[in-house]
């Protein structure tokens, strides 16, 4: 009988390329894991791991047997969905990444919710940028995420995960209060062309998208600045250094210097959870989600409903 704590540690090997990383992934140390391969081996009677130089390969019954495992692992993760949705509790341990505004405007109230409701769940909460998150959640380093699209540039859902939405969030532009339009009730994005802006780091879904959606009317973007938090880019843009598109969600203080003003033709970003198949049914997938509906502030849309 294969004991499935080997197989995850070969899985582990063969997902993050070294028995190191797969330690540091399982928490366990680099001794522990080279253990259980070195039991495997003899449960299997086939050698597993070859050396490689400083590091080590997988030989080609491992390559099978890692195949199997990949099945394993999901079936073993699909039954323990079922029995949490059995027994109808919402318990155990969940893994959550997220978008840093996501962190600071829906997770410190929809976490203090779940703590009251759900004492017996825990929630690990972890920042990261969506174009990142995903692909873990996949690779099973997170059980959900937190990420955002925006209505002009969806974001693809790859194969293999389920989604929920919490919330849609409008879109401002934040400018110099000496800019000519800064006393306008809503601007045109196309008045804007040839303007300076400030963005994310460049290899971000939101700064991504701006170059895009400035190139979408003609004007090429002209970003001199880059900050990764609104809070610092909004100082830049009280500086006078240029305009900001400010989801509500992230909008905190607004310094003394800035003007808020509303777009024409409305930009807004989906904000929502993403989870593999095979969790779909933990009742704790369902909770979190809910709560952090409900942890939407005024200023974006919460939508209605539960992930089915």
């Amino acid at each position: 009988m294969l004991d499935l704590e080997r197989l995850r540690a070969l899985h582990s090997v063969a997902t993050y390329g070294s028995v190191s990383a797969a330690a540091d992934v399982l928490h366990v140390t680099t001794s522990a894991v080279s253990q259980q391969l070195a039991k495997l081996e003899r449960e299997t009677g086939q050698k597993l791991l070859e050396r490689n130089g400083r590091g080590v390969r997988l030989t080609d019954a491992a390559e099978l047997l890692v195949a199997h495992a990949e099945r394993i692992l999901s079936l073993v993760e699909q039954a323990q969905a079922d029995l949490e949705a059995h027994r109808g509790s919402v318990v155990g341990r969940l893994t959550v990444a997220a978008f840093p505004t996501a962190i600071r405007g829906l997770m410190p109230a929809g976490l203090r919710a779940l703590r009251t409701d759900h004492p017996d769940l825990r929630v690990l909460l972890r920042e990261e940028d969506p174009m990142r998150s995903m692909p873990l959640v996949l690779r099973g380093d997170y059980d959900m995420a937190v990420v955002q699209d925006w209505n002009n540039e969806p974001l693809p859902l790859p194969e293999g995960l389920h989604k929920g939405v919490i919330c849609d969030d409008v879109a401002d532009v934040a400018l110099p209060s000496g800019h000519d339009l800064a006393g306008r009730d809503t601007i045109d994005l196309k008045e804007l062309a040839g303007d300076p802006w400030i963005s994310s780091s460049p290899d971000s879904i939101c700064c991504d998208w701006l170059m895009r959606t400035l190139r979408a009317i003609d004007s090429e973007p002209r970003i001199d600045h880059m900050a990764y938090e609104f809070a610092t880019q909004l100082s830049l843009v009280a500086a006078g250094l240029g305009n900001v598109i400010l989801p509500r969600l992230g909008r905190c203080d607004v310094p003394p210097g800035v003007a808020i003003v509303p777009l024409s033709a409305p930009l807004s970003r989906r904000v929502y959870a993403v989870w593999r198949e095979e969790a779909a049914r933990r009742p704790a997938i369902r909770a979190v989600v809910t709560a952090l509906r409900s942890a939407v502030p005024a200023g974006a849309q919460a939508l209605a409903g539960v992930p089915g």
